[in-house]
């Protein structure tokens, strides 16, 4: 796997990411609730362009690292599960349960306090993708 792949699907998985966290603060704030839910939806179907481009964003990775060592490596290394489990345990698991408290027009606190977690969470992706980049 070269470096380009491994570019190429680190920007797809960071621009959705990007788009997810953007479409939501701004449906949040400045549309109405049907607008919330189609947000919500499309969210949820764009992660199967999400989660394909991260396995490969990972797998890309760490076929590149094999035979590196190297501070700047090492770090990478040990923020990656970090950002794995994020995805997998915050962010994907939100997506499902704001689409479905959003179907429901059950815009409760629940529904809130879950939406902030999830931004915090994807701010957290994104700063640490912006930094990889710096």
């Amino acid at each position: 796997m070269n470096s380009r792949a491994h570019a190429i699907f680190g920007s797809i998985a960071m621009l959705c990411i990007l788009s997810f966290w953007t479409s939501t603060l701004f449906s949040e704030l400045f549309l109405s609730p049907a607008a919330i839910v189609t947000v919500k939806g499309t969210i949820l179907q764009a992660m199967w362009v999400l989660i394909p481009a991260m396995v490969a964003t990972g797998g890309s990775g760490f076929a590149l690292a094999k035979g590196r060592s190297g501070r700047l490596l090492e770090s990478k290394k040990k923020r990656m599960p970090f950002i794995a489990l994020n995805g997998l345990l915050i962010l994907l698991p939100s997506a499902f349960y704001l689409h479905a408290k959003a179907q429901a027009g059950a815009f409760d606190t629940s529904f809130y306090a879950v939406q902030a977690v999830e931004l915090v969470a994807g701010g957290h992706q994104l700063l640490d993708a912006i930094q990889k980049h710096a």
